[in-house]
């Protein structure tokens, strides 16, 4: 992807519970402009930084607005939805009000519903607070692979809905990189990147998706392939958390500057 080096992000799961205010005036320092973000943490915390909530704390919420107005650092993504059957739409509200607050220009949700309707009314919520909805494919869950979330975004109906391609839900479902170069570009709302090896040496897939990726070149897969293949432009977030390097204690500039390098080698 020849002119697109900067098209990056950095997904909230990589700094590790790193409160907000930090983490986008630690991507800022890193020369990135763009971050995914989760109203609480969700991964390990190795560093010991305070707990933090943004649904809970209209200061933080006051306070990451303003950093980010400093700084010129935007929210790309909104991550923390888990769609089930009957979706109770009041629940979502907050979190989608929480990020069209922070101006995010889409919300991405984990699958668990058999069927697409709840998927759909998350779009529709979505939608009118102005924001695209992504599905996020694993093999754990339905969707399972590139071509089923593709179909499952048709089903559903919503015209905001898209696919969260991930790049190793992408490889280990079994996906393939003919079926991404021939995809719809308009289908594919958000893009994320690490690396992992082939096959898994972590049993506990969710625990290695959470905490142990690995970045671009430390894994297996073909990811100058796997870039080449995705639409022209694509916002790349990297989602790399490594909580046994934060153990040994790294900190998350240290962890994230070989991974931004190696990023935007591949992007060219």
């Amino acid at each position: 992807m020849p002119g697109h080096a900067d098209c990056i992000a950095i997904e909230f799961i990589s700094v590790l519970g790193l409160p907000p205010v930090d983490f986008v005036r630690l991507a800022a320092d890193l020369g990135v402009t763009r971050i995914g973000l989760g109203p609480r943490p969700i991964t390990g915390n190795p560093h010991g930084y305070p707990g933090w909530d943004l649904l809970a704390d209209a200061a933080l919420r006051r306070e990451t607005l303003n950093a980010m107005a400093d700084t010129g650092v935007s929210v790309a993504l909104g991550e923390g939805f888990l769609v089930r059957e009957g979706l109770d739409g009041d629940g979502f509200s907050a979190m989608l009000d929480l990020f069209a607050q922070l101006g995010t220009p889409v919300v991405n949700a984990v699958n668990m519903a058999a069927s697409p309707e709840p998927f759909a009314r998350f779009a529709e919520m979505a939608g009118e607070r102005g924001m695209l909805a992504t599905v996020e494919f694993l093999p754990l869950m339905p969707p399972a692979s590139f071509a089923q979330a593709l179909a499952f975004v048709d089903e559903c109906g919503a015209e905001n809905a898209r696919v969260l391609v991930d790049a190793m839900h992408f490889f280990r479902g079994g996906s393939t990189l003919g079926e991404l170069a021939a995809a719809d570009p308009s289908r594919i709302g958000y893009v994320q990147l690490c690396d992992v090896p082939m096959p898994a040496r972590v049993a506990d897939y969710g625990l290695e998706a959470r905490e142990e990726r690995l970045g671009p070149g430390e894994g297996d897969l073909p990811l100058a392939d796997f870039l080449a293949a995705i639409p022209a432009g694509s916002l790349v977030g990297l989602e790399v958390p490594e909580v046994a390097k934060a153990a040994a204690g790294i900190g998350p500039a240290e962890r994230l500057v070989p991974i931004i390098a190696a990023t935007r080698a591949l992007l060219g």
